[in-house]
């Protein structure tokens, strides 16, 4: 599953995680918000 800028975005203002970190999280979980 390919991570937008738009996800990585919406993650990192509910979570206030870094771009890097909230990317790596998406990317680990492939793009399941909760579990990131």
């Amino acid at each position: 599953m390919k991570i937008t800028a738009s996800d990585v975005n919406k993650l990192r203002q509910s979570t206030g995680a870094g771009m890097m970190d909230c990317k790596k999280a998406l990317e680990e979980s492939n793009g399941d918000f909760e579990k990131a």
